[in-house]
């Protein structure tokens, strides 16, 4: 085995440096402050992590040169959509535009299931909640989420989440943590309050940054927020089956989330 590759994709290594040169700019960036510790656990995971976007990365380039994409440019994903991709997607596909490519291919006969599609209300007609949630493989793992390990998406209509979820903030007490339930996307977990910043009636729902959620004025009878999330679960699913049939990891550098390695736990 190659001792300077961090992984294999279709046989070929994947050099050791360009895994060292990306934790040398988090090190040497405005976050480096909130690292660990080098040689500690939770740095050994950041290595870990890292390499699978760049795994995942040159798989994109390589599946994008065989279905013959251009590379693409795109707009910042926003919170919704980098959770519902995960960490390791949704940075490989913020950091290369070979992956937006096959992305864009994947998800183009993506159809949403008429049970994730919303009620037909204006967007506008529907306050906005400070939400944070995460998005699980399973419900075990759901199951002993706490606030925490959720992400913060800004303040959004709950019509913009998945329909399960959505119906069941309705039903919960405000501030409440919510969930696991299940849908075809996986086990969501959340909590929302009410947004103290409502804005005027016919104004557009707004994410944290000042972009509309989904990157338009959204109308919830439509399909677009269904569609989206729909586009993103089939990527994740294609990338999964292509890592498991092309990547393969050295040791040392195992998913961060596999239970064999030793810095795999989970602590509240």
């Amino acid at each position: 085995m190659t001792r300077a590759a961090i992984g294999f994709v279709f046989g070929r290594p994947v050099a050791r440096p360009e895994l060292d040169r990306r934790i040398a700019m988090l090190r040497e960036g405005p976050l480096r402050s909130a690292l660990p510790a080098p040689g500690s656990a939770e740095d050994r995971q950041l290595a870990r992590w890292l390499t699978q976007v760049i795994l995942t990365e040159a798989l994109c380039e390589v599946e994008a040169a065989r279905l013959g994409l251009a590379p693409m440019d795109d707009a910042p994903l926003d919170r919704l959509a980098a959770v519902e991709l995960g960490s390791i997607n949704a940075a490989a596909y913020q950091g290369s535009p070979w992956v937006r490519a096959v992305y864009r291919h994947v998800a183009a006969t993506a159809v949403a299931p008429s049970a994730w599609r919303s009620s037909p209300v204006r967007a506008s007609e529907e306050a906005r909640h400070l939400v944070r949630y995460a998005l699980f493989d399973d419900g075990e793992t759901a199951g002993r989420a706490g606030p925490d390990d959720l992400e913060p998406l800004g303040a959004v209509t709950l019509d913009s989440l998945p329909r399960v979820l959505a119906e069941a903030l309705r039903r919960g007490p405000p501030g409440t943590l919510v969930g696991p339930v299940q849908d075809a996307l996986g086990w969501h977990v959340a909590v929302a309050e009410p947004a103290d910043d409502e804005p005027a009636h016919g104004e557009t729902p707004a994410l944290a940054d000042g972009r509309p959620a989904h990157g338009e004025t959204p109308t919830l009878g439509d399909d677009r927020p269904a569609l989206d999330a729909a586009r993103r679960l089939a990527f994740a699913r294609w990338v999964d089956e292509r890592r498991a049939a092309a990547v393969r990891l050295v040791p040392g550098l195992e998913h961060p989330g596999d239970p064999c390695q030793p810095d795999n736990h989970h602590k509240h």
